[in-house]
């Protein structure tokens, strides 16, 4: 059994070739896949959230990552996401590595935004704001610059320090990255708006949006959790990594379906239909685009085979 570490994926797993691998494995449809949330109780502290989430390619691979949520971990210095993945032989069932879960997930889930920004965003899409300042920040942005000429990003945090500290990190003379503390001026200005937080609240306001604009949610995975608010999601064509999934768990869906804001037939479309060529991408220059990612097992899949390939 092979130990692939964080150092492993960085090295391996180039934006660029997460994404085409994923749009094959969307395209295919050749892979199973289920999906699991616990809640887990902390005494004295937030609710946490154990995700089981297996994945097989009959014949090839078996795979699962086991996620652990704890959103109080950022108080004591430590990462939101704990996540390990196991990888197996399809064949035998041997197994084959075992992966550094926190990485393969923020390099599968930046690259899925960015493979969805590939059919919805607009080709010279070039302003970017990051909402957020996590883990998945760094991520978004450099995803996002490989499939759009992104020149210009923003990013704004609750913490203008460690805004300031992710504009820092990714300032270059071929990416102008700007922390700011006015979001209503830095959406409205943006060619893509994305999200990566844990908000109860919604973040980004339809009124701000303007025609043309894509938007890209990546934080909430449960009915509480909000970044959008009704009239984002009122006025923009919605996608998802997964239809199935989208519309029973993430806040920024289900609130708007159970509110009559939306009906199901709103989310018109997800990678399969994209990568398959069975719904269409975004259709005028005009239209405000919307992807809600919940993340799934495929990609995980995805990334964790292409990094044993390489490896």
């Amino acid at each position: 059994m092979r130990v692939i570490s964080a150092d492993d994926l960085n090295r391996v797993l180039d934006y660029a070739s997460v994404i085409d691998r994923l749009d094959a494995f969307f395209r295919s449809g050749n892979t199973r896949q289920e999906h699991a949330h616990y809640p887990v109780n902390v005494p004295g502290g937030a609710e946490a959230t154990l995700i089981v989430m297996p994945c097989w390619e009959e014949g090839a691979y078996i795979g699962v990552k086991i996620v652990n949520v704890f959103p109080d971990n950022g108080g004591r210095g430590l990462p939101t996401i704990m996540a390990t993945y196991m990888l197996s032989s399809g064949e035998t069932g041997e197994t084959l590595a075992m992966l550094d879960g926190n990485t393969l997930t923020a390099r599968r889930t930046a690259s899925a935004s960015a493979l969805a920004s590939r059919y919805l965003s607009r080709p010279n899409a070039a302003r970017m704001v990051m909402v957020g300042t996590g883990v998945l920040a760094a991520h978004l942005i450099r995803a996002h610059a490989t499939v759009r000429p992104i020149a210009d990003v923003k990013v704004w945090g609750r913490s203008p320090d460690k805004a300031e500290a992710v504009a820092e990190n990714l300032n270059s003379e071929d990416l102008r990255v700007a922390a700011t503390t006015d979001l209503e001026a830095a959406v409205a200005e943006a060619d893509i708006v994305s999200c990566a937080t844990p908000s109860l609240e919604p973040l980004v306001l339809g009124a701000w949006l303007r025609p043309g604009q894509h938007v890209d949610l990546v934080g909430s995975f449960k009915p509480d959790m909000r970044e959008a608010d009704d009239e984002v999601m009122r006025r923009a064509t919605i996608f998802a990594d997964t239809r199935a999934d989208i519309l029973k768990k993430p806040g920024d869906i289900v609130q708007p379906l159970e509110a009559g804001v939306i009906t199901a037939e709103d989310v018109v479309g997800d990678l399969f239909g994209l990568a398959q060529g069975t719904c269409a991408g975004r259709r005028a220059d005009d239209e405000i685009t919307l992807f809600k990612s919940m993340g799934t097992a495929i990609e995980d899949l995805a990334a964790a085979t292409l990094a044993l390939e390489r490896l």
